[in-house]
């Protein structure tokens, strides 16, 4: 395989990851509309989990689970900190994400914690039996991709439910949720837990795909979820075919793209931040832009 499609593999790779974690901030931010930082603590919460459990010798693919639990449970309590204590949203996001610093350690152990060597969801005895031979340089992809497809359908049919439609109409308008004699604020717990399980979940892939944990994994980590979502929402807005969910996935595939050639043009891996902060203002000027040609044509 030529450098060019070593680049293209490792971009699905790193994306699909991303598109979980993207996923769970399309609930927040578009479906909610709450900016919960709680992402930047629950996306290495999922790593820590996955870690902690692999050194154990747990089954890899039971890490999946249960740093999907650990997500939740951390969605559960920035939702209680905000409807039960009345913390604005910011706020609660910003008290669960510094809490989660100290927790992902306690669990990880150190705040770096290496798994070479041991069975990954991406390399054991029956996945390498399963893609051996020219598959193998593609599995970790086909893995993760499986991954994402089974979370998007699982969230496409939720959200196509009962309780689906209340958490859309609570972020729309949350007098129609009361009016239907729901609790809104029971609502919004729900989506923050389904939200930050999803995180947690692409934590616990990423950190299986690059082996190992560092407690500063969920630096940033709001800020590409944002960006993916932006992207895939606008650039695929007229593909009226295509579910909003499919158009988050791609979105991070591209963002992982973009960020993919600006290394390749020469921009050093130490300046990813800055090229990732660069690449979401000019997604937010775009679209902010078309926002403005929209209305004027109104």
């Amino acid at each position: 395989m030529g450098s060019i499609g070593n680049i293209l593999l490792g971009v699905l790779e790193q994306g699909l990851a991303y598109a979980l974690m993207s996923l769970g901030i399309y609930i927040t931010y578009k479906i909610l509309d709450f900016p919960d930082l709680t992402v930047d603590g629950s996306f290495p919460l999922g790593a820590a989990v996955s870690v902690a459990l692999l050194t154990r010798g747990i089954n890899p693919f039971l890490t999946l689970l249960l740093s999907f639990a650990a997500g939740v449970v951390a969605g559960i309590l920035t939702g209680i900190i905000h409807v039960k204590f009345k913390v604005r949203d910011l706020l609660s996001g910003i008290i669960m994400m510094t809490a989660l610093y100290t927790v992902n350690l306690r669990i990880a152990g150190t705040a770096n914690v290496p798994i070479f060597g041991m069975d990954t969801i991406f390399d054991n005895s029956i996945v390498n039996t399963i893609f051996g031979g020219f598959l193998s340089p593609y599995k970790t992809v086909i893995i993760a991709f499986l991954i994402v497809v089974v979370s998007k359908f699982l969230l496409d049919f939720y959200l196509n439910t009962r309780s689906g439609f209340l958490l859309r109409a609570a972020g729309e308008n949350a007098t129609v949720v009361t009016s239907l004699a729901k609790d809104s604020g029971f609502v919004k717990i729900v989506g923050l837990a389904i939200a930050n399980g999803l995180v947690s979940l692409g934590g616990c892939v990423y950190s299986q795909q690059i082996r190992f944990f560092d407690a500063s994994l969920g630096t940033g980590t709001m800020v590409i979820g944002l960006a993916s979502v932006i992207i895939g929402t606008n650039l695929l807005k007229k593909v009226t075919f295509i579910k909003i969910t499919t158009t988050v996935v791609i979105g991070s595939i591209v963002y992982k793209l973009c960020v993919a050639i600006a290394i390749a043009c020469g921009l050093d891996s130490n300046d990813l931040k800055l090229v990732t902060a660069a690449l979401f203002l000019l997604i937010l000027i775009i679209s902010m832009d078309r926002k403005k040609k929209v209305k004027k044509n109104a």
